[in-house]
């Protein structure tokens, strides 16, 4: 008799999301600072005492969030099968979530409610105080998961890293964190250097970031776009183009921007191309980055998405002097110091010394 009640008190909310927002009796308690409603309102125009702001389409967003994980989930159900517009599915998603895993954007307390000790090569483990919380956000995350809309944009790429991130410090699925890789490499274009920046937490790994996260993404993204001409490959230095060499001698000044004329149909890979650079010089400043993540990552972006290597020979100059400051603290059979002990800083401008002709 209860499940009845409950199915009918979510089928009469489901159904009156869908009303029309001229025909809701709202009052306002609109707290989102980037909503529809606080867009339009003028306050030279707002009495002290009264205030009637336009209906926002989302007004039913906040309402719904104090519903408990389970009911949330049928209630989504539930307004997905009535077709509500995906963009406001993934914009319930967004607000729920950080209503209860306020955490999303704030690493440090996720590590904490997670129980995850930093400082420790990535290792660590669920505390008896912090198993319980990391249990519930770690299942809360995989329901957001498992909502998503599948429409490209519906939910921002800002807001996928976020719970990958999250995903990666809780502990979560393996098949949640790959659909979430999935979902952002179809919007990588869209991401920012500082999401993207995913700790790394493995017990097999020293690194500061998760390069093989980034990697996947990448693949991921190489593959929505694939192409005749963009064909991604599982060889790691497929990418490479043969005309590297007209390319090395090029700088932002002496670049022929002419030759723009032929990249305009991808603008999103010289998009992704700048945001992997940008990457990996901030990578390149972990003493612990394996020479081979490094070069791996950087060969996934196709030669054609860098008219200019810039960016790339500064992260590639940013790695050498972090390894051979670092080689002279410690033995030299760390994993990098063999690789580089051949003087490069004599070759630090030539790509090849990085990436080998086959």
């Amino acid at each position: 008799m209860g499940g009845q009640v409950v199915g009918r008190c979510i089928d009469s909310i489901s159904s009156k999301t869908m009303v029309e927002p001229s025909k809701v009796d709202w009052s306002f308690t609109y707290t989102r600072s980037s909503s529809t409603a606080m867009s339009e309102h003028s306050s030279s125009n707002m009495s002290s005492s009264h205030w009637m702001s336009p209906v926002p389409r989302d007004w039913w967003v906040e309402d719904i969030c104090g519903l408990d994980v389970e009911l949330y989930w049928r209630l989504m159900v539930a307004v997905k099968a009535k077709g509500m517009p995906q963009e406001q599915i993934g914009e319930s998603l967004r607000v729920y979530t950080l209503r209860w895993l306020p955490g999303v954007s704030k690493e440090q307390q996720l590590l904490l409610d997670g129980g995850v000790r930093m400082g420790n090569g990535g290792g660590g483990g669920f505390s008896t105080d912090h198993a319980e919380t990391a249990t519930k956000h770690r299942e809360l995350l995989e329901t957001i998961v498992s909502l998503l809309p599948s429409e490209k944009g519906s939910s921002s790429c800002s807001f996928l890293l976020k719970l990958l991130k999250a995903a990666t410090i809780l502990s979560a699925s393996p098949t949640a964190k790959m659909e979430l890789v999935r979902r952002i490499g179809l919007q990588l274009e869209d991401a920012s250097l500082r999401d993207l920046l995913i700790p790394s937490l493995s017990y097999s790994s020293d690194s500061l970031y998760d390069v093989d996260l980034v990697q996947h993404i990448v693949e991921q993204y190489l593959a929505s776009e694939k192409s005749p001409t963009t064909s991604p490959s599982n060889n790691g230095g497929a990418w490479r183009s043969q005309s590297m060499d007209r390319h090395r001698s090029q700088s932002i000044e002496n670049f022929n921007f002419s030759e723009r004329s032929s990249f305009t149909g991808h603008s999103s890979q010289l998009k992704v191309a700048k945001l992997i650079d940008s990457y990996l010089a901030e990578i390149a400043r972990d003493t612990n980055l394996p020479l081979s993540k490094f070069v791996q990552l950087a060969e996934s972006v196709p030669d054609f998405a860098r008219p200019v290597h810039d960016k790339l020979y500064h992260a590639i100059d940013m790695y050498l002097q972090v390894q051979f400051f670092f080689c002279t603290l410690v033995p030299p059979n760390h994993h990098a110091c063999f690789e580089l002990s051949q003087n490069p800083f004599s070759r630090k401008h030539q790509p090849e010394f990085f990436f080998h002709t086959p």
